[in-house]
């Protein structure tokens, strides 16, 4: 598996899906940019640099389909363009949220948790699961308001 992420990968061939050049070129973008919430069209002009015959449609079907499998997410932080980031394989670990700046767009994610708020997100998670006899996979929390540099403008 030259490019790729060998979990994501797996995970593909575990679902009896085969691992074409398109979905390779795309997982391996993802593990070169594991921090970057990128859009539909940057990851395009990203894969197209990788196989030139490739076609959009063909990255907005594969796009959907790892995130029908949780191996990516698409978030909206407004802007009318969905992002797309990369799921971390190690549960609760890897959660982190975002925090957004209305005026500039500027996204941090926050991924510093403390113990406290760890057991905090699992206990909401159990509670909710269990109130709504919902199986929760993932969560996503995203904070709006305004960033420190365009705080100073003001």
């Amino acid at each position: 598996m030259r490019r790729g992420n060998p979990w994501m990968c797996k995970r593909m061939m575990d679902e009896g899906l085969r691992i074409t050049q398109t979905r390779r070129a795309i997982l391996g973008i993802f593990m070169k940019n594991p921090e970057q919430h990128l859009s539909a069209e940057e990851i395009f002009f990203m894969a197209h640099r990788i196989n030139p015959s490739l076609g959009f449609a063909t990255v907005y079907r594969t796009l959907d389909l790892l995130t029908r499998m949780g191996l990516i997410q698409k978030l909206d932080f407004g802007g009318g363009q969905a992002r797309y980031e990369m799921i971390q394989p190690s549960g609760k670990d890897s959660y982190h949220h975002h925090l957004v700046c209305t005026s500039c767009g500027k996204v941090v994610d926050y991924a510093g948790f403390t113990e406290e708020e760890k057991n905090l997100l699992t206990k909401i998670e159990k509670e909710l699961s269990e109130k709504h006899k919902f199986q929760i996979k993932n969560h996503i929390i995203q904070f709006s308001g305004i960033c420190s540099d365009c705080g100073k403008r003001r």
